[in-house]
């Protein structure tokens, strides 16, 4: 009977010891739960005026390129030392010389072919007078007379056919060394000396050097922004070109060259919406320092310098909402819908015309959940970041 009477009694020890303690700890006051308005980021709208520029990319390639083509046939007797991939050579160089014994010999048969028929154009012309002189006496018949009108005639042709041929001759005797028509860099040869070569087949193939090109294809829409022409002569007016900076990089480095825009294709593509301008730009090839030159084939990026427009907003990508509206974050801090006049997206900015005001906040954090009206909290208030 002991035993069940003591754990009894430890039990209702033990009770009467939580109840103590429960009413004799501290008490917790409950408070209702606040919502907090979510943290955002903002920009101070500044209106400036902004010099617009297309991004783009494009080849770099000769203006022009030539297969340089011998007009005669023969041996190749000489061959210049710029004749060799890469090799440079100035306008009116001989980069080849052929053979010229054949020639020289038929030019000298030339001038005695042309010397012969001056002689008998000479004979026939006094022969004819002595025969028009005798049948205006009386003394000499149709037949004669005409027989000498027409040996004259064949003189005359046979005259003219000479200096046709010396003239060929001469020609064909210039043509035995082959000059370069402009300042210019040899792309491949096929050609070397004790070489047969036969008139109309290419020794090499050569490209110009004063200035290079580049096709740069730009987007339809991009053309309100870039001063091109579309109509009329493809020519762009030479006092007023714009501005193309190229980009590369080379060995590790990257390197800049200034060019113009010169022309347009003058056609859109209907398949990509794109249209080429071609820039020029001059002495390719004269560097100053390390710079490389802008070689032949050498990927380049673009930048064109376009219009100039004033008072308009520069904006991060991510404070568009929609097709053109942003969040403005008023002075008490609460969100406002805004439908702005939208000018230009290109990469991660916008660019705004109307709709915003100086010294107005953007709002340019993502939000999931947003109500017009609703508050905002904005760090260090008072000290947002001015838009560009």
């Amino acid at each position: 009977m002991k035993q069940p009477l003591i754990a009894a009694a430890i039990v209702l020890f033990g009770i009467v010891n939580m109840v103590m303690l429960v009413k004799s700890g501290p008490t917790m006051d409950s408070k209702p739960v606040v919502a907090l308005a979510p943290l955002v980021r903002v920009l101070a709208v500044t209106p400036e005026t902004v010099l617009m520029t297309s991004s783009t990319h494009g080849t770099v390639a000769p203006r022009t390129e030539s297969e340089l083509t011998p007009e005669i046939s023969g041996r190749v007797m000489a061959v210049s030392s710029a004749m060799v991939s890469g090799g440079f050579f100035k306008k009116g160089e001989v980069l080849v010389s052929v053979e010229p014994l054949d020639y020289e010999l038929a030019l000298e048969q030339a001038k005695a072919n042309l010397a012969r028929s001056e002689s008998e154009e000479t004979n026939a012309r006094k022969s004819n007078s002595r025969q028009i002189d005798l049948a205006k006496k009386h003394l000499a018949s149709d037949s004669a007379t005409d027989d000498a009108l027409n040996r004259l005639q064949v003189a005359q042709a046979t005259l003219q056919e000479a200096r046709a041929r010396l003239a060929k001759a001469v020609r064909d005797l210039e043509r035995t060394e082959l000059v370069a028509p402009y300042d210019g860099r040899v792309r491949s040869k096929r050609v070397d000396v004790g070489q047969f070569v036969n008139r109309g087949n290419p020794v090499a193939t050569i490209y110009a050097t004063d200035y290079v090109e580049v096709r740069l294809p730009i987007k339809d829409e991009e053309l309100e922004f870039v001063d091109v022409p579309l109509t009329g002569n493809t020519l762009v007016d030479s006092t007023n070109l714009a501005l193309v900076k190229l980009n590369a990089n080379f060995g590790g480095d990257r390197y800049e060259w200034t060019g113009e825009v010169v022309r347009t294709e003058g056609e859109i593509d209907p398949q990509t919406r794109m249209i080429n301008v071609v820039a020029r730009v001059l002495s390719p090839y004269e560097t100053d320092g390390d710079k490389p030159p802008l070689s032949i084939g050498l990927f380049v990026g673009a930048e064109i310098q376009g219009l100039s427009f004033d008072d308009v907003v520069v904006l991060p990508r991510i404070a568009l909402r929609g097709d053109s509206r942003v969040y403005v974050v008023d002075a008490e801090n609460r969100l406002q819908f805004r439908d702005v006049l939208l000018l230009r997206k290109a990469d991660d900015q916008i660019y705004i015309k109307g709709g915003l005001q100086a010294g107005e906040r953007v709002c340019i954090s993502p939000l999931d959940v947003v109500v017009e009206g609703m508050r905002v909290r904005v760090p260090n208030p008072g000290n947002e970041v001015a838009i560009r």
